[in-house]
Formats: structure tokens, C-alpha cells, sequence
């Protein structure tokens, strides 16, 4: 994950030092499954995930819908190689995720004691991913209208964007007594999970990421390639859900 948010950082440069870890990283569903019923443990008995349907926004308002849209496209701006963060689908799979158990993280340890822990241990906190979003969001836009003249953050022009976000990240941006720097990583996480996560969970819109860096997807059988060292793979990627020329089927 980069350090520092910064607007001059080139899209390869970008993606080149997060998308191996976010590919190989799971989803919060992937995370998440469990296996029902009782043992012995048979094929199939885990929650399968659901694909994402095109529909209303399920968590966000359209104000919150629209400033994440914002972020997301400044994180991944769009470029020659590319779409960016908004139609690539990155606020949807982050709207998704908070309508589920992600959310309301129902499925994490949440009892006390909270302390503050090492970056190795990640956010020890109380706080639901849904509360910290909404909270951020709100507390982001009274701080631009208060810094830019009643301009929330997506009437503001893309270097203020930019500066705003920067000032999350280092913490210089107070929020009320909100944890900005938390808010800001915590979007960013989600941001590029929305972008190289399978598109079964809404983001990744057309396989945009997978297709930049040259990412085969979810295909089955690689024994034909097993031995073609330093070469690119020739075969466009694959989702879960199959290929749309596949009538579908996967």
C-alpha cells in the first residue's frame, strides 16, 4: 500500500505496488464464509457468493453516493490505461459491502478491550465500518464547506480534492474528533478491492483492472501455459460468473 497520497504519482506506479497484494487478498465475503451444517464437511456447503445486481444504492444516500464516486476517482483517477474508480464500479462494490455483514461487522471479534495496536494488527476499534463511513463522509463535507467557501468536497476542483485527501491521510485534517486518517485508509482499502476484486461483487466493471495488468482471472485450466515463461498470457480474463460469451455459464 503507498504511504503518502499523492496526485502527481502516475497510475503504473500506483497499481504497480498494490495490485498483487489486493489480488491475492480476499474480499470481505471470500473472507467470510463459512461452512454450515454439521460435520462431515460435503462439497458445497459454504455460502456461495451472490452477484451484484444494477439497482438503487443500498447504504448511501445520493449525497454520500456522489462523494464517494469522488474519492474513489481521485484515488484511481481514469487514464490511457484505464477507466477510473467511479466507473470502474468501486463506490458500488463499497456501498455493497456495507449493506452486508461487512458493514456491520457481524461477523469480526467486536468485545473490549480496544486498544491502540501495532500497523501489523490493523484497526482495533469499536467503531462499524457503516458508522465510520458515514460519519467521514458528513465530517469531510462540513470541512470543505468550512475551508472553501460552502463547497462540498465533489463541487470542489480536482488539486483541492487532492489536498483534502492528503490532509486525511497525514492526519493535518481535523474531522470533529473523528479519525480521518482512519477513514481515509479504511476508503482507500475499499477503493482498490472494488477495483481488482472479481466483478461478482459489483466493482472491476468489465474486468477494467484485470485486463490493465494482464490478471487471467477465475479460469480453470492453465496446462498449456504451464511452461511459456515470460510471456503474456493470451487469453482475456475470466469472473466467477463466466464470460458474457459464454451465454453466461462459467
Amino acid at each position: 500500500m503507498m504511504k503518502t497520497f499523492d496526485s502527481s504519482l502516475s497510475r503504473r506506479q500506483f497499481l504497480g505496488s498494490t495490485a498483487v497484494t489486493v489480488l491475492f487478498a480476499s474480499t470481505p465475503d471470500a473472507l467470510a464464509r463459512s461452512i454450515s451444517g454439521r460435520l462431515p464437511w460435503s462439497p458445497f456447503a459454504a455460502n456461495p457468493p451472490t452477484a451484484v445486481r444494477p439497482g438503487p444504492w443500498l447504504f448511501f444516500t445520493h449525497d454520500e453516493a456522489v462523494t464517494v464516486e469522488a474519492i474513489v476517482d481521485r484515488l484511481i483517477p481514469a487514464d490511457d490505461l484505464s477507466v477510473g474508480g467511479k466507473d470502474a464500479g468501486c463506490a458500488v462494490f463499497i456501498d455493497r459491502q456495507l449493506a452486508g455483514f461487512f458493514g456491520s461487522a457481524e461477523r469480526l471479534y467486536m468485545k473490549g478491550p480496544f486498544t491502540k495496536g501495532t500497523p501489523q494488527q490493523g484497526l482495533q476499534s469499536p467503531v462499524l465500518p457503516t458508522e465510520r463511513y458515514r460519519a467521514g463522509l458528513a465530517l469531510l463535507n462540513e470541512y470543505c464547506r468550512n475551508t472553501h467557501a460552502g463547497k462540498s468536497f465533489v463541487e470542489l476542483g480536482a488539486q483541492e480534492q487532492d489536498e483534502a485527501l492528503q490532509g486525511l491521510e497525514q492526519g493535518s485534517v481535523n474531522l470533529g474528533g473523528s479519525d480521518g486518517k482512519a477513514f481515509f485508509e479504511l476508503v482507500l482499502q475499499n477503493a482498490m478491492e472494488g477495483f481488482f476484486a472479481d466483478p461478482i461483487y459489483g466493482g472491476n466493471k468489465d474486468m477494467a483492472s484485470w485486463k490493465m495488468i494482464g490478471f487471467p482471472g477465475a479460469r480453470y485450466d492453465y496446462r498449456d501455459f504451464v511452461t511459456r515463461h515470460n510471456e503474456r498470457y493470451p487469453l482475456p480474463p475470466v469472473s466467477i460468473m463466466g464470460r458474457a460469451d459464454w451465454g453466461g455459464k462459467g
